[in-house]
């Protein structure tokens, strides 16, 4: 190979770099950054409440905790849901993320008869098209919580 193939290839290597899709990165260079925020309940174990890599932000399961106290919230499901979405919201928003960008939850419930109750309150934070969905019926939740809700949610452009 002379002098010019070599740079005309060395060339075509840098366009095609700089053209790559978003979020690839070469393996020596993937990242993975922890978000956290006052806004939502602290971990209270060896986790983080949301991680960012590439083009995904990956929420850990909300309980009903009220961040500004510490308590859990004690009302209905409906009010419990209302704290975990946002306590679920907060930590999107902490990412430069929303409730928009959300692509999946999964909503685990003490109580499949509760099912009706956290729909209605959970219709009310996403809109069309909404998240794909997974809901569990689960033995037991940390602090005996009625319900638990993650998420997975593309990062960056945050949508009103």
């Amino acid at each position: 190979m002379n002098r010019r193939q070599w740079l005309v290839s060395l060339g075509a290597f840098l366009f095609a770099w700089k053209k790559r899709p978003l979020g690839v990165i070469p393996k020596e260079g993937l990242m993975k950054q922890q978000i956290k925020t006052d806004k939502a309940p602290q971990a209270i174990g060896p986790y983080s409440q949301g991680i960012l890599t590439q083009n995904f932000l990956f929420v850990s399961g909300q309980i009903p905790i009220n961040p500004a106290t510490g308590e859990m919230v004690t009302g209905s499901i409906k009010e419990q849901t209302k704290q975990v979405l946002e306590n679920l919201k907060a930590v999107l928003e902490a990412a430069g993320s929303s409730l928009s960008q959300v692509v999946k939850t999964t909503v685990f419930l003490q109580d499949m008869n509760d099912f009706s109750q956290m729909n209605e309150v959970y219709a009310n934070y996403f809109e069309p098209p909404y998240p794909a969905r997974s809901t569990i019926q689960v033995g037991r939740l940390p602090r005996d919580a009625r319900l638990e809700i993650e998420a997975i949610a593309l990062s960056g452009t945050r949508k009103a």
